[in-house]
Protein backbone atom coordinates (compact mmCIF):
# COMPACT_ATOMS: atom_id res chain seq x y z
CA UNK A 1 0.00 0.00 0.00
CA UNK A 2 1.21 3.73 -1.39
CA UNK A 3 2.02 5.82 1.85
CA UNK A 4 0.02 8.60 0.13
CA UNK A 5 -3.00 6.04 0.76
CA UNK A 6 -2.31 5.33 4.09
CA UNK A 7 -2.59 8.68 4.82
CA UNK A 8 -5.05 9.56 3.44
CA UNK A 9 -6.98 6.65 5.59
CA UNK A 10 -5.75 7.66 8.35
CA UNK A 11 -6.24 10.95 8.63
CA UNK A 12 -10.05 10.46 7.22
CA UNK A 13 -9.98 8.07 10.23
CA UNK A 14 -9.25 11.01 12.48
CA UNK A 15 -11.91 13.32 11.58
CA UNK A 16 -14.33 10.42 11.44
CA UNK A 17 -13.60 8.98 14.36
CA UNK A 18 -13.23 5.14 12.58
CA UNK A 19 -11.39 2.02 14.31
CA UNK A 20 -8.58 0.74 11.86
CA UNK A 21 -6.86 -2.61 11.33
CA UNK A 22 -3.12 -1.52 10.97
CA UNK A 23 -0.60 -3.94 9.78
CA UNK A 24 3.27 -2.64 10.76
CA UNK A 25 6.70 -4.16 9.35
CA UNK A 26 7.89 -6.01 12.11
CA UNK A 27 4.34 -7.70 13.15
CA UNK A 28 2.97 -10.15 11.19
CA UNK A 29 -0.14 -9.76 12.66
CA UNK A 30 -2.35 -6.21 12.63
CA UNK A 31 -3.55 -4.15 15.46
CA UNK A 32 -6.59 -2.08 16.05
CA UNK A 33 -6.29 1.46 16.52
CA UNK A 34 -8.04 4.58 16.77
CA UNK A 35 -5.72 7.21 15.06
CA UNK A 36 -6.16 10.27 16.79
CA UNK A 37 -3.27 12.47 15.89
CA UNK A 38 -0.62 11.71 12.78
CA UNK A 39 2.03 13.33 10.97
CA UNK A 40 4.80 12.01 8.50
CA UNK A 41 6.98 10.55 11.76
CA UNK A 42 4.76 9.76 14.04
CA UNK A 43 0.99 8.13 14.18
CA UNK A 44 -0.47 8.21 17.37
CA UNK A 45 -3.77 6.36 18.62
CA UNK A 46 -5.77 4.42 20.90
CA UNK A 47 -5.73 1.10 21.18
CA UNK A 48 -8.51 -1.22 21.05
CA UNK A 49 -8.69 -5.08 22.31
CA UNK A 50 -12.18 -6.71 22.61
CA UNK A 51 -14.33 -4.00 23.13
CA UNK A 52 -11.93 -2.05 25.66
CA UNK A 53 -9.51 0.85 24.88
CA UNK A 54 -6.51 -0.25 26.25
CA UNK A 55 -4.27 2.60 26.69
CA UNK A 56 -2.26 4.76 23.59
CA UNK A 57 0.64 4.10 21.34
CA UNK A 58 2.68 6.01 19.60
CA UNK A 59 4.48 4.43 16.71
CA UNK A 60 6.85 5.37 13.52
CA UNK A 61 5.06 5.78 10.59
CA UNK A 62 7.43 4.51 8.10
CA UNK A 63 6.88 1.28 9.76
CA UNK A 64 2.79 1.30 8.59
CA UNK A 65 2.37 -0.80 5.98
CA UNK A 66 -1.29 -0.99 5.49
CA UNK A 67 -4.15 0.32 6.68
CA UNK A 68 -8.06 -0.97 6.30
CA UNK A 69 -11.06 0.54 8.28
CA UNK A 70 -13.02 -1.33 10.23
CA UNK A 71 -16.90 -1.71 9.28
CA UNK A 72 -18.84 -4.49 11.40
CA UNK A 73 -21.20 -5.56 13.91
CA UNK A 74 -17.77 -5.20 16.57
CA UNK A 75 -17.43 -0.99 15.53
CA UNK A 76 -21.17 -0.62 15.80
CA UNK A 77 -21.08 -2.04 19.21
CA UNK A 78 -18.11 -0.01 20.35
CA UNK A 79 -20.05 3.10 19.59
CA UNK A 80 -23.49 1.66 20.87
CA UNK A 81 -21.69 1.55 24.71
CA UNK A 82 -20.04 5.00 24.16
CA UNK A 83 -16.73 3.51 23.65
CA UNK A 84 -16.25 5.70 21.15
CA UNK A 85 -17.28 8.43 22.14
CA UNK A 86 -15.25 8.12 25.01
CA UNK A 87 -11.91 8.68 24.16
CA UNK A 88 -9.94 10.83 25.05
CA UNK A 89 -6.58 12.67 23.10
CA UNK A 90 -4.02 13.27 25.14
CA UNK A 91 -1.89 16.39 25.04
CA UNK A 92 1.05 14.95 23.49
CA UNK A 93 3.20 16.80 21.01
CA UNK A 94 3.98 14.00 18.52
CA UNK A 95 6.31 16.33 16.22
CA UNK A 96 9.00 13.85 16.39
CA UNK A 97 10.42 11.48 19.73
CA UNK A 98 11.66 14.36 21.93
CA UNK A 99 8.52 16.52 21.93
CA UNK A 100 6.73 13.01 22.68
CA UNK A 101 8.93 11.95 25.75
CA UNK A 102 8.78 15.34 26.97
CA UNK A 103 5.39 15.48 26.99
CA UNK A 104 4.59 12.28 28.26
CA UNK A 105 7.64 13.41 31.33
CA UNK A 106 4.92 16.21 32.23
CA UNK A 107 2.40 13.33 32.65
CA UNK A 108 5.24 11.59 35.44
CA UNK A 109 3.37 8.13 34.53
CA UNK A 110 5.47 4.76 33.69
CA UNK A 111 5.29 4.14 29.82
CA UNK A 112 6.88 1.47 27.74
CA UNK A 113 9.62 1.88 24.84
CA UNK A 114 9.37 -0.93 22.14
CA UNK A 115 11.99 -2.00 19.40
CA UNK A 116 9.76 -4.20 17.83
CA UNK A 117 11.22 -6.52 15.12
CA UNK A 118 10.21 -9.84 13.09
CA UNK A 119 13.51 -11.60 14.75
CA UNK A 120 13.19 -12.20 18.42
CA UNK A 121 16.98 -12.15 19.39
CA UNK A 122 16.67 -7.99 18.64
CA UNK A 123 13.53 -7.04 20.07
CA UNK A 124 13.52 -4.99 23.31
CA UNK A 125 11.73 -3.73 25.83
CA UNK A 126 11.73 -1.63 28.70
CA UNK A 127 9.17 -0.36 30.96
CA UNK A 128 9.72 2.43 33.50
CA UNK A 129 9.46 6.14 33.96
CA UNK A 130 11.40 8.86 31.83
CA UNK A 131 14.43 10.46 33.85
CA UNK A 132 15.53 12.89 31.22
CA UNK A 133 15.20 13.67 27.09
CA UNK A 134 17.74 14.85 25.00
CA UNK A 135 17.59 15.18 21.01
CA UNK A 136 18.63 12.08 20.14
CA UNK A 137 17.97 9.56 22.96
CA UNK A 138 15.78 9.26 26.30
CA UNK A 139 16.56 8.04 29.74
CA UNK A 140 13.90 6.03 31.16
CA UNK A 141 14.29 4.28 34.55
CA UNK A 142 13.37 0.55 34.03
CA UNK A 143 11.58 -2.42 36.69
CA UNK A 144 11.97 -5.79 36.18
CA UNK A 145 9.35 -8.84 36.21
CA UNK A 146 9.25 -8.61 39.97
CA UNK A 147 9.32 -4.65 40.30
CA UNK A 148 12.48 -3.76 41.54
CA UNK A 149 13.99 -0.54 39.73
CA UNK A 150 17.23 -0.87 38.46
CA UNK A 151 20.01 1.58 39.84
CA UNK A 152 20.86 3.85 36.71
CA UNK A 153 18.67 4.73 33.67
CA UNK A 154 18.67 3.20 30.01
CA UNK A 155 19.67 5.30 27.53
CA UNK A 156 17.21 4.28 24.66
CA UNK A 157 18.14 6.38 21.03
CA UNK A 158 15.67 7.57 19.09
CA UNK A 159 16.58 5.67 16.41
CA UNK A 160 15.82 2.49 17.94
CA UNK A 161 12.26 2.53 18.86
CA UNK A 162 9.45 1.65 17.03
CA UNK A 163 6.82 2.28 19.22
CA UNK A 164 5.66 3.82 22.52
CA UNK A 165 2.62 3.09 24.72
CA UNK A 166 1.16 4.34 28.04
CA UNK A 167 -2.24 3.94 29.93
CA UNK A 168 -2.20 0.28 29.57
CA UNK A 169 -4.09 -2.26 31.58
CA UNK A 170 -0.14 -3.70 31.95
CA UNK A 171 1.55 -0.94 32.61
CA UNK A 172 -1.13 0.79 34.85
CA UNK A 173 -1.96 -2.16 36.83
CA UNK A 174 1.91 -3.50 37.40
CA UNK A 175 2.30 0.07 38.60
CA UNK A 176 0.04 0.04 41.32
CA UNK A 177 2.43 -2.63 43.05
CA UNK A 178 5.84 -1.03 42.74
CA UNK A 179 7.38 0.85 45.30
CA UNK A 180 8.54 4.24 44.48
CA UNK A 181 11.10 5.03 42.51
CA UNK A 182 14.23 5.37 44.77
CA UNK A 183 14.61 9.20 45.51
CA UNK A 184 18.32 9.58 44.10
CA UNK A 185 16.64 8.17 40.93
CA UNK A 186 13.96 11.11 39.47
Amino acid sequence: MKKSEIKEIINRSIDQKNLCRIFFRYDLHYWYYFPLISNDKLLFGAKEDDFIIDGYSIRRFVDVTKVQIKEDKCVEILQREGIVDSIKTPNIDISDWETTFLSLKIMNKNIIVEKESLNDDEWEFVIGRIDRVYKKFVYVYHFDADGIWQEEPYRIPYTEITSVSFGTRYVETFSKYLNELPKKSI
